[in-house]
């Protein structure tokens, strides 16, 4: 028995399984930033107790969602327009989180709140966990020990990540914009490199207009909030106050 498991473990775990478990690693370290911001942001407004539990929450279903499409990804990868539909979203999601939160919100029940917070989590999260899971599954080339490290791992990188996130935005109120920024970012590549866009422009024009795509959702979004808060009368000064004083009331 010992020496079968001996056999097994040094067939497993080669040299080769050990570099790709080291790419896997860096690549969540990459990754698990883009969970991170929009956990953060998603959580930034609410109680510290309660806070702590949507960031938990949100992490594990950011790893649930990459489990689900780990297992359907070459069929996900062949819809046309999903990747369009889930870049839209997201710039609705990034103009959504980068408007402040309503003041009748401050009354509602902190289960409520934590409840809406989760669910733009998990909306966000069902975007952006297909380009996470292509990436893990691109290195663990069919290996199915490295996927599930891989998603092991990103547990507490995602859970790290949007608690110090969550720690800045509450000092630097400014970073809600680059968060907002970094979400249109995603969603840009995400339209440019759907299968539809590949099949009308080829993967080499979609390559090239990836970046000038990811601009574009940049501004795209960026715009809208800005475009949203002059509407409402908002300034960015007023903005920031706000976020000082509800980072004040928790402390």
């Amino acid at each position: 028995m010992l020496e079968a498991v001996s056999q097994w473990f040094a067939a497993e775990f080669t040299p080769d399984f050990w570099v790709k478990l080291l790419q896997i690693i860096w690549v969540d370290i990459i990754l698990a930033g883009d969970n991170a911001v929009v956990i953060a942001m998603a959580c930034r407004a609410l109680p510290d107790k309660t806070r702590k539990w949507g960031i938990i929450l949100g992490a594990l279903v950011a790893i649930v969602l990459r489990v689900i499409f780990a297992g359907i990804i070459t069929t996900l990868l062949a819809i046309w327009g999903l990747k369009i539909a889930g870049g839209l979203a997201l710039i609705y999601i990034a103009v959504e989180l980068l408007l402040p939160q309503k003041e009748a919100e401050n009354q509602v029940a902190a289960s409520d709140t934590l409840f809406r917070a989760i669910r733009t989590i998990a909306i966000a999260d069902l975007v952006m966990s297909l380009d996470n899971v292509i990436a893990i599954a691109g290195v663990a080339q069919g290996d199915i020990v490295l996927l599930a490290l891989g998603l092991v791992i990103s547990i507490p990188l995602v859970i790290g990540g949007a608690t110090v996130i969550t720690h800045l935005l509450d000092r630097f109120p400014i970073l809600v914009m680059a968060g907002a920024g970094l979400l249109g970012w995603i969603a840009g590549h995400m339209i440019v490199t759907d299968a539809a866009v590949i099949a009308w422009l080829g993967a080499e024009t979609s390559e090239m207009l990836d970046i000038p795509a990811s601009i574009v959702g940049v501004i795209v979004v960026l715009t809208i909030g800005w475009w949203i808060k002059r509407s409402r009368g908002i300034s960015l000064a007023d903005d920031a106050a706000s976020s000082v004083a509800k980072s004040e009331q928790r402390h």
